[in-house]
């Protein structure tokens, strides 16, 4: 074990090729599925957040429920819908990178809204009601709102960033873990570990962690601030 460590160390810090182009593909679907979902989500939660509609209950459970999808299941549903008999088929993304993309963000969609949503909701209401008075459109009163759950806000962007970066079912069924082409940090760990190579395995997860922890150090001192 500690000479797998010592050799995953040693490929982490020698720049091995094969590991860090596992690694920028890693970064490019997670962080682009990341922006896709930040784009579409916090708006839409706060948007929900500032507003009471019939229906907004089954909607609200909807998301909720969104937020435990089983990723497995979306990379069916993803696979389906890219599929040749899919109705996205003709898009041709299926073992492609943009089939990872849009897993990912299928699956931190819902995260981001409903964290938004639930900040936004925390935000006392006294605000918009003064930034009525004093004539704000409804577009400024988002964007204030907003800004006043920021840290929520970015507990959800943290929580979608860890969904899409650390997910394997799914991005295995849509991607095929092709080298090269679709191999990520956790669908080449999976493949690594299965055939021995204990070295690159950790060297990939020590990576990921790193990521995961810088991602939420970052988070902790945008909030402290």
């Amino acid at each position: 074990m500690i000479s797998a460590l010592r050799e995953a160390l040693t490929l982490i810090f020698s720049g091995d090729a094969g590991l860090w182009e596992i690694v920028l593909l890693t970064l490019f679907v997670s962080g682009t599925a990341l922006l896709i979902a930040a784009v579409l989500g916090v708006p839409a939660g706060a948007f929900l957040g500032l507003r009471t509609f019939r229906g907004e209950r089954w909607l609200n459970s909807f998301i909720y429920t969104g937020m435990g999808f089983p990723p497995v299941v979306v990379g069916l549903v993803v696979f389906i819908l890219l599929s040749r008999q899919g109705i996205l088929g003709g898009l041709g993304w299926l073992f492609k990178p943009q089939a990872m993309i849009l897993a990912q963000t299928i699956l931190a969609l819902p995260l981001i809204i409903g964290v938004t949503m639930t900040a936004v909701h925390a935000v006392h209401p006294d605000l918009r009601i003064q930034l009525r008075s004093l004539g704000a459109t409804e577009g400024q009163i988002m964007r204030t709102v907003i800004s006043e759950a920021r840290f929520g806000v970015i507990v959800g962007l943290v929580a979608g960033f860890g969904a899409a970066i650390s997910e394997v079912g799914a991005v295995m069924l849509v991607g095929g873990n092709v080298e090269g082409r679709t191999r990520v940090m956790t669908t080449a760990i999976v493949l690594e570990t299965r055939q021995g190579n204990f070295d690159l395995a950790l060297a990939l997860g020590v990576i990921l962690l790193t990521l995961a922890f810088a991602a939420n150090l970052v988070a902790v001192r945008l909030q402290s601030k």
